[in-house]
């Protein structure tokens, strides 16, 4: 190892430096002859040698890389890219940015570590001016654009490309395949990305309380969710099919409703402008809404409700049976609605269309309650449901949406998800996005500017991976409409992106734990962020699992049980 300025051997952690502080500490050691002598005693400038890479998985090949190439001179540098930069699937890197930069600046043969927040290594390759580059032999024949420009880079001031990969080949990208729990990397990951990001107790408290009084305007269509409770018996007599003995039925709200008494539940002043039928079940919508804290307005141009029935046995859904499908908003209703939003729009404080492809979401109506929005510099979210399309709003600051809905909407069922989700922003003109991937987490999206005229505003997204907060699923029913009205509150109440990511995913996590709709109050949020040992206060420097260790906590909290029907229908 290097010695320091000191003449002491430093900390692993310290070999961790910026860029410019790479650049300060390779000036000074170029400077002094004496930092290295050649084999006949006469003083040289010491060799610097680097390697660069993701280094999501240090492995065996990785090794006898980087042995191989601090073989080579007397100053191994090692730069590792940013997590924002790399596109090697939708979760990656599995190790976030400073662990990996701590895995190996760890290794005794490596003497620097720095974090390039670049597409490419050519600008961290101008900084540290390399006497030797040691790339995979792979790289030998490679015409890629992005590696000749490094090896041009090099070349430029005097230093050498080597090839070589070691005598051992690993793949950092089959080895994490073949782990039978990537969920192993979560605990550590999700610490440091809550570090990153100043998400903790303290910051969720005060944005929770921000939170409070902001007001909301959703729009979309309500529908009522009923469960029918069943027990399983043998076999029907009259034919080969499925009998089942009915035990009893509880009805939820779904749907912008949902949305709407999700945002109420967490204090916030919501109205909601919706389409409601002139029957039974339409009342009780009504009601259940106004008793949940929700001011309805609703046009009564159809008759039903619309009505999702689905039998439950046991906790596991059998079938859904739907009863009212689309009906289209004639141009009368339309225009009525229109003018109904647009007077609402401009009193808000934020604003979401929930649309789930019943007719009531026309795209004239929206429009007009997002341009009165972005005049008074007001928050809009675009979310999508049942057959619903995101692609209702133009300009929207947030599209939330899941990543089997997005892939609808850019028709591609194969494509990188960051492709994708790239894709849908330009064509709708979204500035942000939260994507959940089922089980697994969450997925942000940003821009890396947000003003529409700079160039920036087309370049490549930014994005992050949240793991998801629980492993206990129940019912995934109304998990989006919920997280969707908190992390829409969070934004208007002054929220990062990944803050209010958090705050979706914790939502999510309350309510997916429970059989039904049922609004996760603030109180019952603040009562399970509580709980999160992710959201303590860390030192930056100290690993996030042996915090855990000492405490003797996990790094999950206990799965949320069945909570009361209290708010059903």
């Amino acid at each position: 190892m290097i010695p320091r300025e000191t003449g002491v051997e430093c900390s692993y952690r310290e070999k961790i430096l910026s860029p410019a502080a790479l650049a300060a500490a390779l000036a000074r050691l170029r400077d002094n002859p004496l930092s290295a002598r050649s084999g006949d005693g006469s003083a040289r400038a010491p060799v610097v040698v680097q390697c660069h890479g993701c280094f999501d998985i240090v492995h065996p090949g990785h090794i006898r890389y980087l042995q191989f190439a601090r073989s080579l001179g007397d100053v191994l540098v090692v730069s590792i890219t940013g997590d924002a930069q790399i596109s090697k699937g939708d979760q990656r890197p599995y190790i976030p940015e400073e662990l990996r930069a701590e895995n190996l600046a760890a290794l005794a043969f490596v003497d620097y570590v720095v974090i390039d927040q670049n597409e490419t290594a050519v600008e961290i390759l101008r900084q540290v001016r390399p006497d030797i580059y040691v790339k995979g032999q792979e790289y030998a024949a490679s015409q890629d654009p992005r590696f000749l420009a490094e090896r041009q880079t090099v070349e430029s001031h005097g230093g050498r490309v080597v090839f070589s990969s070691g005598q051992v080949v690993f793949s950092s990208t089959r080895l994490a395949e073949s782990l039978a729990r990537v969920g192993e990397f979560a605990a550590d990951r999700l610490g440091v990305v809550c570090r990153r990001h100043g998400i903790d107790r303290s910051t969720l408290a005060e944005l929770l309380g921000r939170m409070r009084g902001r007001s909301l305007l959703v729009i979309g269509e309500t529908t009522l969710e009923r469960y029918v409770a069943c027990d399983v018996s043998a076999a029907a007599g009259e034919a080969p099919m499925m009998s089942l003995l009915e035990l009893g039925e509880r009805e939820y709200v779904g749907e912008a409703g949902a949305v709407a008494l999700a945002a109420a539940a967490l204090g916030a002043p919501t109205t909601l402008v919706t389409a409601l039928g002139r029957d039974a079940s339409s009342r009780r919508l009504r009601q259940a809404l106004e008793s949940g804290g929700v001011r309805v307005e609703a046009l009564s141009y159809r008759e039903d409700a619309v009505v999702r029935t689905r039998f439950v046995a046991d906790d596991q859904k059998l079938f859904r049976v739907d009863r009212a499908g689309a009906r289209p908003l004639d141009s009368i209703s339309e225009r009525a609605v229109t003018s109904l939003v647009r007077e609402l729009a401009a009193r808000v404080d934020a604003f979401i269309v929930h649309d789930c492809g019943y007719g009531f979401v026309m795209p004239g109506m929206v429009e007009a309650a997002a341009a009165s929005l972005h005049e008074a510099g007001r928050w809009c979210t675009v979310s999508a449901g049942g057959q619903g399309t995101i692609h209702v709003a133009s300009s929207p600051d947030l599209i939330c949406v899941s990543e089997r809905r997005l892939r609808e909407a850019a028709g591609s069922s194969s494509g990188g998800l960051s492709a994708v989700a790239y894709e849908v922003m330009q064509a709708t003109g979204a500035a942000r996005m939260l994507v959940s991937v089922a089980k697994r987490g969450v997925v942000t999206f940003d821009r890396r500017s947000h003003d529409r005229a700079s160039p920036n505003w087309h370049d490549r997204l930014l994005s992050e991976y949240l793991p998801a907060l629980s492993e206990w699923s129940l019912d995934r029913l109304g998990c989006g409409e919920s997280a969707t009205a908190a992390a829409t509150l969070a934004m208007a109440a002054g929220a990062t992106l990944m803050q209010a990511s958090y705050l979706y995913s914790a939502v999510a996590a309350v309510q997916i734990g429970r059989l039904g709709i049922v609004p996760v109050t603030a109180e019952e949020l603040a009562r399970w962020l509580a709980g999160r040992t992710e959201l303590a206060s860390v030192d930056s420097g100290e690993r996030v699992g042996t915090r855990l260790l000492e405490s003797g906590r996990g790094v999950r909290s206990a799965p949320v049980r069945k909570a009361p029907h209290a708010a059903g229908v």
